[in-house]
């Protein structure tokens, strides 16, 4: 058989919704729908059939906010306007201020698509979306007990199903965070395929594996992804608009090279390296074999400017050198799995390829606090209420340690973490007494997991 790409865009935000804004909170929300979400849309319109989409149920809950649309054009018209005046006005060149009001135009047009779509950009991603995952985005190895993974697992499928219909078992793993003991749980909740990350293994990379207890382990192809997602990745490149120079007002006016950014040079780029990303694919899998490009969609757009052109140049392109793209479920067909090896370790996507970023010392304190409450709601089983549930699932998130253990907001991680585990503990305190929504974090939840023998 021969080879064939399956490109799987991981789209995750943790609950940001209504927990602060400038520099840390909701406002990464109303960032990622501008520079990440809207521009992708059209990729999807039309590629949607060759692209796996993976929207995590935490991300769904916020895109579901009624007044989604409200708040994102306020976003732009009242804060984005203002400080892309602010920058225009102290801007050093007249290529500047062009660069300047072509990162202003393109706020304008997500807002402009927003209200074209009536602020329902979920319904806009819906016929698209394939692939779901845990309720809030926990690292499942590090849970203390199958109750609180058989939760996690339980809320998310729930509230994919309600949301989009159809499932056909596919799961992104949080952190791409396997352990072979996590399988049989996956199986009883219906997961028939994960992605994995097995670079350091030894196990061939271009060939799904099948474990003992059912679900397909699916190896993400590290080396094709690093053409993207790495220090000397496409990214890089001097064309691109540079995602760490910014302005005063936090915007961005410059090229990787120092120069003002040209929309028209950069594009170009896109081009070119689409090609190059197709025609080092095609020999990757010349020999057949399932090359699996797994990103997080945010890097398409938000940290790469160029990312939806160049993502819709590669689809394209694809189809100029003979490149098979292709759904990953549709995908799974037609490649024969192997028996997943019996002394499989756990594995991440995280560095190096182990639990270390979410359990290292320097954010062993939260790791603990996740399980301590875990043990508690699991321990009152019938007594937790739907706010005690929810306060867990949040403290669950991988999003507190990772910000921490690589030094990304880290006091807000910190400050979410508290917040959550003091609600938690007056939930406990008070059963009955308090309005079952954190705002509307994991509206799909309730303790009939836990109780689960």
């Amino acid at each position: 058989m021969s080879g064939e790409l399956a490109v799987v865009l991981h789209t995750h935000m943790p609950y940001v919704e209504g927990y602060g804004t400038w520099p840390f909170g909701e406002e990464w929300l109303w960032e990622a729908i501008a520079t990440s979400y809207v521009p992708l849309l059209d990729v999807f319109e039309q590629h949607g059939d060759q692209l796996t989409l993976s929207v995590t149920p935490v991300l769904a809950d916020q895109l579901e906010v009624a007044d989604l649309g409200a708040r994102f054009d306020t976003f732009v018209t009242e804060v984005r306007r203002r400080t892309h005046a602010a920058d225009i006005e102290a801007a050093a060149s007249p290529a500047e201020v062009e660069a300047l009001r072509h990162s202003l135009a393109s706020y304008e047009s997500a807002a402009e698509r927003m209200r074209a779509l009536g602020g329902d950009l979920l319904g806009a991603l819906a016929p698209h979306v394939a692939w779901t995952s845990s309720a809030t985005h926990a690292v499942l190895p590090l849970l203390a007990t199958d109750a609180g993974v058989r939760l996690q697992l339980q809320v998310g499928i729930d509230g994919h199903r309600r949301r989009f219909g159809a499932w056909d078992g596919g799961f992104w793993l949080p952190e791409c965070a396997h352990d072979p003991a996590l399988d049989l749980l996956l199986e009883e909740a219906g997961v028939h395929a994960t992605c994995v990350d097995l670079t350091d293994t030894g196990l061939d990379p271009l060939r799904p594996l099948r474990s003992a207890a059912g679900p397909l382990l699916v190896p993400i192809d590290r080396e094709i992804i690093e053409l993207v997602w790495s220090q000397g990745g496409y990214p890089g490149g001097a064309a691109y608009r540079d995602t760490f120079r910014r302005t005063a007002h936090d915007h961005l006016a410059h090229a990787v090279d120092g120069t003002p950014y040209d929309p028209a040079r950069a594009a170009a780029a896109a081009r070119t390296d689409a090609a190059d990303f197709v025609a080092r694919v095609r020999e990757r899998v010349a020999g057949g074999g399932l090359c699996v490009f797994a990103i997080d969609t945010e890097l398409l757009g938000h940290w790469w400017h160029e990312g939806p052109q160049w993502l819709a140049a590669v689809l394209e392109e694809a189809g100029t050198q003979g490149l098979a793209v292709t759904r990953l479920d549709d995908a799974l067909h037609r490649h024969e799995p192997a028996p997943a090896p019996d002394d499989l370790p756990v594995t991440t996507w995280g560095t190096p390829r182990d639990l270390t970023t979410w359990s290292a010392p320097s954010v062993a304190d939260l790791a603990w606090a996740a399980r301590d409450a875990e043990l508690r709601v699991v321990a009152a089983g019938a007594r937790a209420d739907a706010r005690a549930v929810r306060e867990l699932l949040a403290l669950q998130s991988s999003d507190w340690a990772f910000m921490t253990h690589r030094d990304l907001s880290a006091p807000y991680a910190h400050e979410r973490v508290a917040g959550h585990r003091e609600a938690l503990e007056t939930a406990l305190s008070s059963v009955g007494s308090l309005s079952p929504a954190v705002r509307n974090l994991a509206p799909d939840a309730s303790p009939a997991a836990l109780l689960v023998p």
